[in-house]
């Protein structure tokens, strides 16, 4: 049935200039998720048509194809939409990236912060492009590693630089509310090329910039 735009207002039926929101869905895609998702509560001994729950399928569908939007979005145009030249060739770091994205094991969340680096051959990029290209990635069923990786593998091929550097720390539910039921257990990864694997000053610079709060 193709693409749908919805403008959700602030509930009196007036567009409020602070909260307009926008989504986009398939809606063919958003009803067929929903019919699942209403199987789901009958499966699990819930009553699908009661009031708390009679539109939660259509709400679980919209959000998970919120929380999976990064399918739909190219990593290297992101860059490329603000690739400049500049001869500046020290280390640019966008730390303390916020995280949210999904396990593909259990499909429940996983939270924390990424820490990107890299030192440019020539080009750099908008500073707001790193941290969409750390979204699209997230955005979708993941693991910690492959995430890490394909963050760095991003940035290294589309600007070509010296060297990077991904650091990524972050909690994981299915450890903390299933399982092994570890509350306060954080998993970090880390990715390099080019310069942060020869240099080891250089590595160690990034290693103490991610570590110090300087405001």
């Amino acid at each position: 049935m193709g693409k749908r735009i919805e403008t959700i207002n602030n509930g009196n039926g007036k567009l409020n200039k602070g909260y307009n929101k926008i989504e986009t869905w398939d809606e063919e895609n958003i009803n067929e998720l929903a019919s699942i998702y209403y199987r789901v509560l009958g499966l699990i001994g819930e009553d699908p048509d009661r009031e708390g729950l009679r539109n939660t399928p259509v709400r679980v569908a919209k959000a998970l194809n919120y929380l999976t939007m990064g399918y739909n979005q190219d990593p290297c145009a992101i860059i490329n939409s603000a690739k400049f030249r500049e001869e500046y060739k020290q280390m640019v770091l966008v730390k303390d990236i916020d995280i949210y994205s999904m396990c593909e094991h259990h499909m429940l969340p996983f939270f924390g912060k990424a820490h990107v680096a890299y030192i440019p051959n020539g080009y750099i990029t908008g500073l707001s492009k790193i941290a969409r290209v750390v979204e699209a990635f997230s955005r979708r069923l993941q693991v910690q590693e492959r995430l890490t990786t394909q963050i760095r593998n991003c940035i290294q091929d589309c600007l070509n630089p010296l060297g990077v550097a991904v650091v990524i720390e972050a909690q994981h539910m299915c450890m903390q509310i299933r399982g092994v039921q570890k509350q306060n257990s954080v998993t970090t990864t880390s990715a390099f090329t080019g310069i942060f694997l020869q240099n080891i000053p250089t590595r160690e610079e990034y290693m103490h910039l991610i570590s110090t709060k300087l405001h």
